[in-house]
């Protein structure tokens, strides 16, 4: 079984900036990893998870980014396949739960991105990574918004990379890997070409 880097909670250790989130969370998921990491993957935000599960519990329960079974195994075996397995840095555009109704992941609010962009401008800061992978519509919009900028159809976006002058970070938007399965094909990939494509990207970002 993988062994997750233990969270660096070098940000503000009880945020209430979100008072929706902060009456659902279990643990607010800080990012994990090398703190030199060349690479980081910024996903939405963490999931419901399962408290009961034995090691891929979620970043709600471990208060790590991306250690779900389903996504967190996805992204960080897409992370390994790509050569940078032990120099990645995984965090997340919001880092607490948002819960819906039924106590599955609702869409984080344009404020609670907002809200989070200063934590996670300071992640980067400290990282200093040479390229960023964001995982899924949110992150990237979160992330382009440090500039000021919308995003217009995402899936446009995907493998198209931006810098991101304030965070001083070029970004490459990537599906994120719920709907992975659903987009690759759409978009004329198998998972083989996929990764082909993100690391002939990541070539030109990473030097």
């Amino acid at each position: 079984m993988p062994r997750f880097p233990e969270s660096r909670n070098v940000l503000d250790p009880g945020c209430d900036r979100c008072p929706a989130l902060v009456d659902c969370r279990e643990r607010i998921s800080w990012g994990t990893g090398p703190l030199d990491a060349t690479l980081a993957v910024v996903g939405e935000a963490p999931g419901a998870g399962d408290p009961d599960a034995d090691r891929w519990r979620g970043g709600n329960w471990t208060g790590k980014a991306y250690t779900t079974r389903h996504s967190g195994r996805r992204v960080r075996a897409l992370v390994a396949d790509l050569g940078y397995a032990g120099d990645c840095y995984f965090t997340n555009a919001v880092k607490c739960f948002p819960a819906a109704d039924d106590g599955s992941n609702r869409e984080p609010t344009a404020a609670e991105r907002a809200n989070c962009r200063d934590h996670l401008r300071t992640e980067l800061a400290q990282v200093t990574p040479d390229a960023v992978l964001a995982t899924g519509k949110h992150a990237t919009q979160s992330l382009l918004a440090a500039d000021g900028r919308a995003l217009d159809g995402f899936v446009d976006s995907v493998l198209d990379p931006v810098g991101v002058e304030s965070l001083g970070v070029d970004v490459l938007p990537l599906l994120h890997p719920s709907y992975q399965d659903v987009w690759l094909g759409r978009l004329g990939y198998d998972r083989e070409g996929y990764v082909a494509a993100i690391r002939e990207e990541l070539a030109a970002l990473v030097g």
